[in-house]
């Protein structure tokens, strides 16, 4: 049985599953969540079954999109249970058929503290946090919505991230001008000293199951959908998004 529902959903459906996992079957998950907060979810699987992880280090719409143009995903993969002796064949196969670039092998509690920490960090939460921050100093200071967006994300996202794929942080550096260089080098010790009590804070928190079961409370009320959509609305609304609708629509390679 392959389980790609939502956190909260698995919770929901996990008595309907469970008479399903009879002995010698296999368990599949994309995220150690539901298996390392049991205490929290209720999923505890019978021991006469293989339950095993393929985790796609990205969103569906990435790994789908990926896979389309033959290119793959990194996933990581663990096995938590293994039932039948063939659970390790069961997981690279999987791993292989959603066309993994690479599988790195980790645990469900690793997988999921990590990806917990790292979707409220610099994946997502941080990242928003950062952009914004300095979007606004520049927005006070005087500099118009196009000139703040352009110096925060849009240079970020369509020139620099791209060459650190390409080659990593430090052949980034290399290949801007050396003024940028020397306030790149001067500076990101100062962002590290300030953010690591936060990312420590935050990884506290996930560890402890307090990130889980938050999730678990919100993500499982009838109006989440409602709450998240409003959520949505205010950040697509903010200045800085509005201005990038705008600006995207500017791109060469759109006109």
């Amino acid at each position: 049985i392959m389980c790609l529902l939502s956190d909260a959903a698995v919770m929901s459906v996990w008595p309907t599953m469970k008479p399903y996992l009879t002995a010698g079957k296999a368990l599949y998950f994309s995220h150690g969540f539901a298996i390392t907060w049991s205490d929290r979810t209720g999923v505890v699987p019978p021991a006469d079954i293989d339950v095993i992880m393929v985790a796609p280090k990205g969103s569906g719409t990435s790994l789908r999109s990926m896979f389309l143009e033959g290119r793959g995903l990194n996933s990581s993969f663990a096995i938590y249970q293994d039932a039948t002796g063939k659970a390790m064949d069961r997981t690279l196969a999987l791993g292989i058929g959603i066309g993994s670039g690479y599988l790195f092998e980790t645990t469900f509690i690793r997988e999921a503290t990590s990806d917990l920490t790292g979707e409220r960090g610099s994946l997502m939460g941080a990242i928003q946090g950062l952009l914004l921050a300095q979007y606004e100093v520049l927005r006070e200071n005087g500099h118009t919505p196009s000139e703040a967006f352009n110096e925060t994300v849009e240079e970020l996202t369509q020139s620099l991230m791209p060459l650190v794929a390409e080659n990593g942080m430090d052949w980034m550096y290399a290949n801007c001008s050396t003024t940028a260089q020397r306030g790149a080098l001067d500076w990101w010790k100062k962002f590290r000293d300030a953010t690591k009590p936060v990312f420590e804070e935050l990884y506290r928190e996930v560890a402890a199951g307090n990130e889980a079961q938050r999730s678990i409370d919100l993500n499982s009320k009838p109006d989440y959908r409602e709450k998240l959509n409003e959520e949505l609305r205010e950040m697509r609304e903010n200045e800085m998004w509005q201005t990038g609708a705008v600006v995207r629509k500017l791109r060469p390679e759109n006109n």
